[in-house]
């Protein structure tokens, strides 16, 4: 398991401060130091997407097409340059990225998103 982070902090402490930062920003409660998320995966627009803290989103589409009574399946890798702060749990749980209006980088995305994930992986609970 991986320990807490927030991707630019210098060292625990302004983890902490960012972490709290970043959830008043997105209107939700920061999860107490057991119950952090650091990774989930998700179906959005017909996508399975990962939105993992300190990576940048990605995602994968499946297409099927039947072609003279075959099925011929097509994955297509799906990529943002949209960098994952930090997840909140929640129903559903909500992703913070360095997006506008955090940076001024543009995104697909909007910031923050809700998403009700398949898979939750947790930070280290120490």
């Amino acid at each position: 398991m991986v320990a807490f982070f927030v991707p630019r902090a210098a060292d625990a402490e302004q983890a902490e401060r960012l972490y709290d930062a970043l959830a008043e920003f997105a209107g939700v409660a920061p999860a107490p130091a057991g119950e952090r998320v650091r990774a989930i995966t998700f179906d959005q627009d017909g996508a399975r997407w990962t939105a993992e803290v300190g990576e940048e989103l990605r995602g994968e589409r499946t297409t099927r097409l039947l072609r003279r009574g075959e099925v011929l399946e097509h994955t297509e890798t799906l990529t943002s340059a949209t960098r994952v702060l930090a997840i909140y749990p929640g129903t559903p749980l909500t992703v913070v990225t360095d997006a506008q209006p955090i940076t001024g980088a543009a995104s697909e995305w909007a910031n923050p998103f809700t998403a009700t994930p398949d898979e939750v992986t947790p930070f280290d609970r120490r």
